[in-house]
């Protein structure tokens, strides 16, 4: 065959969770956020500045701007914003290396995240966030989508119909002046987006906007004594999102105070949200109804939205993206700039999300160097063997194996773990290791093989490779593992695979080999308000400052020396 060469094509998520990933033809050769090298949780990055993320790649690679194809830049927010200005950016200089550039929508970014990555030919495309793109930003077909013609108003909800290597806008939900989240000086923020409703109901409880997933997790322990009309109202237009609910919560109280009308507002903006979404799904399907659908965006990450919409939404296949959040348009828009160029999806599927890039031996023994006489290690010829032996012994691990993750969930690769069977795990964990809320449940990672004999799968397939679905322990069951069930019966699973999660797979296994249980508690290597790790010396900085007991690395096991 002939020798060609491929296009590397950089795509940049300018947003509040920032990344960049390089595409080599149509692989994702590397990917990263931003966050996970500066260790600032939610890290922007701006067009017009230099990245680490990018530096990364680019290193990675072995490559220099120079060798770019092509770099797509994808803007949450006003691109005509001077920080976002590709032409001023120091790093790349697309000007003196005549670098072709594309400005891309943030959710036309979101939707060819998830198509691109799905192995579809063809789909149908859910884009939900908080906000995303104003009217001015958007290519003329998606103005032509929105549902109604507001002034400086920016993108909400997207649905799309993709074939091929193109995407056509069917529909477009905008917010007035892009005001998802109107924050009050005391009180529940107005809200103009589904996102907006429930980082709302976050602000609320928690003062922080961007913890949804605490909401989803305090969810199960409440009532939804709060009906959906007091959030929004289903017009012809899309949502109108009331001020009933804000206005009767005009005080600042928060988490723990008022426990149970806390558990029954997250439970009610959960039953609201679900609601809304089938509403979508089922107009998507009549604009174009495909048996396939494509999910992307932050409301995406509701895991247990997600299992209604694989069991009750009518698509027969559903592919979520496990960067759903803004970190996954940097993916989205690498991939349209190949589309750009080449014209041609190869429909390649994407069955891991080990995008990172692999650490060295030597930055390991480096790390350990670096810590110290905090620290002792061992060698192992069988890391897998020690750590399920560790695991039995009531131990509660780093484990960081390969190249890392894109996005929220820790797979496999920089994941916390333990043995599922001890109770008392969950308060320590969450207490000692990941310092946080008692109520937040752990995911069980488990053999996909074994999924369907210990979840209620019913009529769907058990496959769930990024945790992005929440299905009940089939009863008999839960009191084997009560370190992974949470309040209502349920698991944010994982399944693996050897094919697509190879060591962590064999670790899985083995331990189901050796105790009969063939399910890991799988969390974050991280603490609360912290990235998850990205380097040796992020993971044994993690080990130094928790109650874990060790980190396993590929050829050895590092412990503290004092242990908590």
């Amino acid at each position: 065959m002939p020798n060609v060469k491929l296009p590397w094509i950089l795509g940049i998520s300018a947003s509040h969770n920032g990344a960049a990933c390089l595409l080599r033809g149509d692989e994702v050769f590397v990917a990263v956020q931003e966050e996970r090298l500066t260790r600032v949780k939610r890290q922007w990055i701006y067009g017009s500045k230099s990245s680490m993320a990018v530096a990364y790649c680019l290193s990675f690679a072995g490559i220099r701007p120079e060798d770019l194809s092509c770099v797509v830049l994808s803007v949450t927010g006003w691109a005509n914003d001077v920080r976002h200005n590709l032409l001023k950016n120091p790093q790349l200089q697309v000007a003196r290396n005549r670098l072709a550039t594309i400005l891309l929508p943030h959710h036309y970014a979101h939707a060819m995240s998830a198509f691109a990555t799905s192995g579809f030919s063809e789909s149908a495309v859910l884009v939900v966030d908080g906000v995303g793109s104003p009217l001015e930003d958007m290519f003329e077909e998606e103005r032509k989508a929105a549902t109604r013609r507001v002034e400086h108003g920016a993108e909400t909800i997207s649905l799309y119909a993709a074939r091929g290597a193109t995407l056509v806008p069917l529909e477009k939900h905008l917010a007035d002046y892009g005001a998802w989240l109107i924050m009050r000086t005391e009180g529940m923020p107005w809200f103009a987006s589904l996102g907006g409703m429930y980082s709302a109901v976050a602000v609320q409880v928690f003062n922080n906007a961007m913890e949804a997933g605490k909401v989803m997790g305090l969810a199960p322990y409440g009532s939804p004594d709060v009906p959906a009309k007091t959030f929004f109202e289903i017009e012809k237009h899309g949502f109108k999102f009331s001020r009933l609910l804000p206005a009767a919560y005009g005080h600042d109280d928060r988490w723990p105070l008022r426990k149970q009308q806390y558990e029954n507002l997250a439970c009610s903006v959960q039953a609201a949200l679900e609601d809304a979404l089938m509403h979508l799904l089922g107009r998507l399907r009549r604009l174009y109804p495909s048996d396939n659908l494509c999910y992307a965006g932050g409301v995406a990450l509701n895991s247990v939205a997600n299992e209604r919409i694989i069991r009750e939404s009518g698509f027969k296949r559903v592919h979520i993206t496990p960067a759903a959040e803004d970190s996954g348009a940097a993916i989205g828009a690498a991939y349209y700039g190949l589309w750009r160029l080449t014209g041609q999806n190869t429909r390649r599927r994407m069955v891991h999300d080990a995008c990172g890039r692999p650490y060295s031996r030597e930055s390991i023994s480096l790390a350990i160097q670096n810590s110290g006489r905090r620290v002792r290690w061992v060698e192992s010829s069988d890391t897998i063997a020690d750590a399920v032996d560790l695991l039995c012994d009531g131990k509660m691990i780093g484990w960081f194996d390969g190249r890392s993750e894109i996005g929220p969930r820790a797979l496999g690769q920089r994941s916390i773990l333990c043995d599922p069977r001890r109770a008392s795990h969950r308060e320590i964990l969450n207490r000692k290791v990941k310092k946080r809320e008692a109520f937040r449940p752990f995911a069980p990672v488990i053999l996909l093989e074994k999924a369907a004999k210990w979840f209620e799968t019913d009529s769907t397939a058990p496959e769930s490779p990024f945790m992005l679905r929440v299905i009940k322990f089939r009863p008999e069951k839960q009191a084997l593992v009560p370190t992974v069930v949470h309040v209502d019966g349920t698991g944010r699973l994982q399944t693996v695979t050897p094919e697509a999660n190879g060591r962590f797979y064999d670790l899985v296994r083995r331990f189901y080999k050796k105790t009969g249980l063939p399910i890991l508690l799988n969390t974050s290597f991280n603490v609360m308000g912290e990235p998850i790790v990205e380097t040796p010396t992020d993971a044994i900085a993690c080990l130094l400052s928790t109650g874990l007991d060790c980190c396993v690395f590929e050829d050895r096991i590092v412990f503290k020396y004092v242990d908590w």
